[in-house]
């Protein structure tokens, strides 16, 4: 596609185009309505959104792993929800990966020229040495970023599952994915401005992909996340208080449970309910595939 202009997310926006002229609290007010169009976008979207939360559970439980890319926000974007995946679900940092044009570097400073080049997005596949178990999930607000349409062709070839992200609705027929997603939020308040409305919806795609992903393959109880990993004082305190309003146990002694269960929430409480030891809870934990619910017998 060579015409961009014809692209939602280049068009202007005519309920902005005087945006300039307006007092710093009606800007305020223009961007913040503007904003509102955004949820909407994306529950249009519910239905492609669950069908691909199931590819990627379907992955992890084959010992798959995810890998996103994009360039500029929409890289961003992607390297931050798997950088949270580990601290917030216990995974192992390989399970979810960012992949972004121009590398590490890009994710502090603008690498504008990376995304031009295609065969760097294939070869960034090729380095990750992606399989056929793997899901490979596109992101670019235009829908033909070519690093990121270089990426998801070699993954296609490779027999990975795709699934892209975009807001504009005039790139689907160039897309080279298996589910594309697209929340048109409609041209951006300042015109091209991407990391906007579009940046947006694509935060709330990405938060919806992998805490549904999680929560599926047991990474969740209720609505606790019983696999984090207590890096840092918060994370120890929300340990706590997990153990706490699970078993009806004391401060004291869920701190006590935690260290015994050597940090780990889950067994900690199946430690507690099942009345076993460290090694028996995992044992359990396992055997009822990492499902807490059904560890404790619910």
């Amino acid at each position: 596609m060579k015409d961009r202009s014809k692209l939602t997310t280049e068009k202007r926006n005519l309920k902005t185009a005087d945006i300039d002229r307006h007092s710093t609290l009606e800007i305020v007010d223009i961007i913040n309505n503007q904003d509102m169009l955004v949820a909407p976008a994306v529950a249009r979207e519910r239905k492609r959104i669950a069908a691909a939360a199931d590819v990627i559970v379907q992955s992890f439980k084959r010992g798959g792993r995810l890998f996103y890319v994009g360039a500029g926000t929409s890289g961003r974007l992607g390297v931050l929800d798997a950088a949270e995946c580990p601290p917030t679900y216990g995974v192992r940092p390989s399970m979810v990966q960012g992949i972004i044009a121009g590398g590490r570097r890009a994710l502090v400073r603008s690498v504008e020229g990376a995304e031009d080049i295609a065969e760097n997005g294939a070869r960034a596949i090729t380095k990750k040495h992606v399989k056929p178990v793997d899901v490979v999930v596109g992101i670019a607000a235009c829908g033909i970023t070519p690093f990121v349409q270089g990426a998801m062709k070699k993954a296609g070839q490779i027999g990975a599952a795709t699934i892209f992200i975009t807001c504009a609705p005039q790139a689907k027929g160039y897309i080279p994915a298996d589910i594309i997603i697209n929340p048109v939020v409609g041209p951006e308040a300042i015109t091209g401005s991407t990391r906007m409305k579009a940046g947006t919806a694509t935060k709330l795609v990405l938060n919806t992909l992998t805490t549904t992903a999680m929560i599926k393959i047991g990474k969740v109880y209720g609505n606790l996340m019983v696999d984090l990993c207590a890096t840092n004082k918060k994370l120890q305190d929300r340990s706590e208080r997990i153990i706490m309003e699970t078993t009806g146990l004391s401060r004291p002694a869920a701190r006590k449970l935690l260290k015994k269960a050597h940090g780990l929430v889950k067994a900690a409480i199946v430690m507690n309910v099942k009345k076993v030891d460290f090694k028996t809870a995992r044992r359990i934990i396992g055997n009822c595939g990492n499902s807490l619910r059904a560890a404790i017998g619910e």
